[in-house]
């Protein structure tokens, strides 16, 4: 999924269930040398290890994350003065073809951000590339800090047929969400309050459009941000556990229940109504975001990303929220994580490593993110901002992962799936294929790979 114009799955690898399973470390693939330490062999005085370089790779590269990471680590460099980060930092694109190779080869850096979808992380996880970070998260308390469904995002087993249970292989700093965003000025000019139903979010679309306004604004040309629309409806439909089992593709699930008709019945009924514009298909996402903020359209069903940029420009007209309560009366909604970091498993200096993504995910590292403009994946609600859209993005975001359930991309679910998942709802809204044929093409992807894992 593109987040931010960067985020995307690729089968980095061969399929992933023709992979050779193995542990990390184990002697039956090409992973390091030794396996990954129970918690109580983990040596956290890293102090004592000695001068080291830390080698870490990164896609930090935009302003509130450069100026983030860079602050982390002065800060971590100035704690443990024996150790020296040497940073690389490259474009998400640039760092993704370069992971497998590096991964591969023999010359691998201590900390690494790998994409936590299936044809990148779980690819590298099914080879032994990466190492099973276990033992470090209960010696440093991850799972005390982080919700489990946040760690799901960064679990496989260890040959890497389920997603979302199992081992450890990353950990990351920061939050995402799909929401509404909102103009409030519209919705007073509708005479209509912020929707608290799903009932109320239809009512909303339907009086819109008889005011002649355009109800949901979409860019879909790249055929991917209709994931981030369908998503959240979804939700409304099926229940959060079923579409986790879709969104992960893990077996168990089936596309083309009733229930999974019904939410793409909804969608191609926005498509055929004009509800979503004139040509949906045929605008490009980063046309489509700045023509809300000029005025076009009630509602923008996207990613927390975009509320800096539109707040620029809308100032406190732009609201956002989580989507209503679903099908199992919480709230869920699509989101995820920013790229987690992994440690390789022939990476020469772990402990050290393991030490860095401690530091760099801590409580204190969640305030440094926020203050340089980023939203932290843990703390969200206490550290939100006084007022603006970053505050509700924020507090959605925490009520999300905390109370509800955080929905993975769609994408996540087979090294294809982005592939056919976009093109497949494109063509429901613009009404080349219903409902039922939509659903049929997304279960013959979904299980073949589930059958063949």
């Amino acid at each position: 999924m593109r987040r931010r114009n960067f985020l995307g799955t690729t089968a980095a690898l061969s399929g992933l269930g023709l992979l050779a399973a193995c542990a990390p470390g184990s002697d039956s693939g090409d992973g390091g040398d030794a396996p990954a330490p129970a918690a109580d062999e983990v040596d956290t005085d890293i102090d004592a290890l000695g001068d080291i370089t830390l080698v870490v790779w990164d896609q930090e590269v935009r302003g509130a994350q450069n100026d983030a990471i860079e602050a982390l680590i002065d800060a971590f460099q100035s704690e443990h003065p024996t150790i020296t980060v040497d940073r690389n930092s490259q474009s998400f694109d640039d760092l993704q073809q370069q992971t497998g190779l590096a991964l591969s080869g023999n010359d691998v850096p201590d900390v690494l951000q790998v994409n936590n979808a299936r044809g990148d992380m779980g690819s590298f996880v099914a080879d032994g590339l990466l190492t099973d970070l276990s033992g470090y998260a209960e010696a440093y308390g991850w799972t005390d800090r982080f919700t489990p469904g946040v760690l799901g995002k960064m679990s496989y087993s260890n040959d890497a047929v389920t997603f979302g249970e199992g081992s450890l292989y990353g950990l990351p700093q920061t939050g995402e969400i799909c929401g509404i965003y909102y103009s409030q000025k519209k919705l007073d000019d509708l005479g209509i309050e912020a929707p608290t139903s799903w009932d109320e979010v239809f009512a909303l679309v339907e009086a819109a459009a008889e005011a002649d306004e355009q109800p949901i604004v979409l860019g879909n040309l790249d055929q991917w941000p209709a994931l981030h629309v369908f998503g959240p409806l979804q939700a409304q439909f099926v229940d959060a556990e079923t579409i986790v089992t879709l969104g992960m593709g893990n077996a168990g699930a089936d596309w083309t229940t009733e229930d999974n008709v019904a939410a793409l019945e909804q969608l191609a009924q926005w498509g055929s109504s004009g509800a979503l514009g004139d040509s949906p298909n045929g605008l490009a996402y980063d046309d489509a975001w700045p023509a809300f903020t000029e005025g076009t359209g009630v509602l923008l069903i996207g990613g927390s990303w975009l509320g800096p940029d539109m707040e620029a420009v809308m100032g406190e007209d732009l609201r956002f929220m989580a989507p209503p309560p679903g099908a199992d009366g919480s709230v869920a909604t699509t989101g995820g994580t920013g790229i987690p970091f992994s440690i390789p498993s022939a990476a020469a200096n772990p402990a050290a490593a393991a030490a860095f993504i401690d530091f760099i995910t801590s409580d204190d590292a969640m305030a440094m993110i926020a203050d340089n403009g980023g939203m932290p994946v843990n703390r969200t609600a206490e550290l939100a901002p006084d007022s603006g859209v970053n505050k509700d993005i924020y507090e959605a975001f925490d009520a999300v992962s905390t109370d509800g359930t955080l929905l993975p991309y769609l994408d996540y679910a087979t090294p294809s799936f982005a592939d056919t998942g976009g093109a497949t709802l494109q063509e429901v809204i613009g009404g080349q294929a219903d409902a039922e044929a939509a659903a049929e093409a997304l279960q013959e992807d979904y299980g073949e790979f589930t059958e063949g894992s």
